[in-house]
């Protein structure tokens, strides 16, 4: 898949829902920590329509209501943009209604934007059914990193960045990012890594615990070095346990501004997009970063 990133903005999906308009405010801080734009998009797909004797999925609507529709989008698209300038004056911003489904244009719109930023919940607050159908849809298939904008909490300038490593290539592109975004923020990072014990427990303890985590360490030290030789500045933690990836990143992010992982991992962090997905996506405190491995190389060429 090409892509053309120069000057690339940051993309929000907007549906006119709260939580798109703080994905929208969000979105604007980001661009201009970036010194990007910031593009505005709602999808306005073909509509259902339903009559008393049938029930016709994906058919245009009446004109009128198709009409009534339009308009509103249109209005949302204004919303997000005095909520974005308001948040970033003088931040350039442009908005467009794009004719087609959600996951449509938020993909092909992702090849020339440098972030795609969703809230967590479509209009009427279904935050099940917006991120089960746009998020991970979008996590697997957009063309740069996917940000799900989560949680109440204003996050301190002081918090850390959050990131899962397992030390495969998709970890190593949202270690990648992860440091990136701590650089841009003047923030310290957490590296958060765990396995989980498919030993008994017996035999965990003949080879001794603090053998294995020792080794865990060791390992998280080499996958880290190369990024924290090119981001001198950026105080690193590292968490090293044995248990679940998922209930070990929510931990972590109670004070963070931000959680950064793969879009699949292995070991505990295997299959990203069932158990640890539905867990980060659902009850992560705040934004959640989910970075595909073939983005790796943008991403140095982005922040280099």
């Amino acid at each position: 898949m090409t892509t053309d990133r120069a000057g690339a903005p940051v993309l929000v999906g907007i549906d006119g829902s709260p939580s798109s308009l703080r994905a929208a405010r969000w979105a604007a801080r980001e661009a201009v920590r970036r010194g990007t734009g910031l593009r505005l998009v709602h999808a306005f797909g073909p509509m259902p329509v339903i009559a008393p004797d049938r029930l016709d999925v994906g058919l245009p609507s009446d004109g009128d209501h198709r009409g009534h529709l339009l308009a509103r989008a249109r209005d949302d698209l204004d919303a997000a943009a005095v909520a974005a300038v308001a948040e970033a004056p003088g931040l350039r911003v442009d908005s467009e209604v794009l004719p087609d489904f959600p996951i449509t244009c938020l993909v092909a719109e992702s090849r020339h934007a440098e972030l795609v930023v969703i809230g967590d919940r479509g209009r009427g607050g279904v935050a099940g059914v917006f991120l089960g159908s746009v998020a991970v849809a979008l996590a697997a298939r957009a063309a740069c990193p996917v940000v799900v904008v989560r949680g109440d909490r204003e996050p301190d300038a002081t918090d850390p960045v959050v990131v899962g490593v397992d030390g495969s290539s998709v970890s190593d592109a949202a270690v990648a990012f992860a440091f990136e975004a701590a650089a841009a923020r003047g923030a310290g990072l957490v590296a958060v890594h765990t396995w989980e014990n498919v030993l008994s427990d017996e035999l965990v303890v003949g080879i001794e615990l603090k053998t294995v985590l020792d080794a865990e360490r060791r390992h998280l030290v080499e996958v880290l070095a190369p990024h924290r030789a090119r981001f001198p500045g950026v105080a690193v933690r590292m968490q090293v346990r044995m248990g679940r990836p998922d209930r070990a990143l929510c931990a972590a992010a109670e004070r963070a501004q931000l959680v950064v992982v793969g879009s699949r991992g292995r070991g505990a962090f295997a299959g990203l997009f069932g158990s640890v997905s539905h867990a980060l996506l659902h009850r992560c405190p705040c934004p959640v970063v989910v970075v595909r491995p073939s983005l790796s190389v943008a991403l140095h060429q982005v922040s280099g």
